[in-house]
């Protein structure tokens, strides 16, 4: 971890149709997250929640595309890319982050970045909450595209 992140506060979200988007590769690592996203919306008094799996990282933009298209007001995308031997963690965390930004601008829609990129399993039970005293990065996904849902639902 390179530090600890911001405590934002989470807003009144019970208006909102959210949807979370995961991937079925390590399913305890996204599991955890997804349990992360839920408690944040939980929190927020979010009654609406989705929750959508797909084969993998990769599937993820097209799946937020579609869920937004379909009404929901915002998308939470946790899944984890795991590094291996080859160029293909490179290609695969690249297309994903890229895909994830152009629904996000071209609907006008916030999609919480909860998509773990990690050298090893160590990194990825850190940032999904497994070990003892670690953040959620599904959590903090959620929060932040539940605020920005929120803060800026009326420009």
């Amino acid at each position: 971890m390179t530090g600890s992140s911001p405590n934002i506060k989470v807003l009144d979200g019970s208006s909102l149709n959210a949807s979370i988007v995961t991937s079925s590769w390590h399913s305890d690592i996204c599991d955890a997250l997804v349990t992360g996203a839920k408690k944040a919306f939980a929190e927020a008094g979010c009654k609406n929640v989705s929750v959508h799996k797909v084969a993998g990282s990769f599937e993820i933009p097209l799946a937020s595309q579609k869920l937004l298209d379909a009404g929901s007001d915002l998308v939470v995308a946790v899944g984890l890319i795991l590094k291996g031997d080859t160029p293909h963690f490179d290609y695969v965390c690249q297309g994903v982050t890229s895909g994830i930004m152009q629904v996000s601008l071209s609907r006008n829609k916030p999609i919480g970045f909860g998509v773990l990129m990690c050298e090893n399993l160590d990194q990825a039970n850190e940032r999904s909450g497994l070990t003892e005293g670690q953040e959620n990065k599904g959590y903090e996904a959620a929060v932040a595209a539940l605020n920005l849902a929120i803060e800026y639902k009326n420009l």
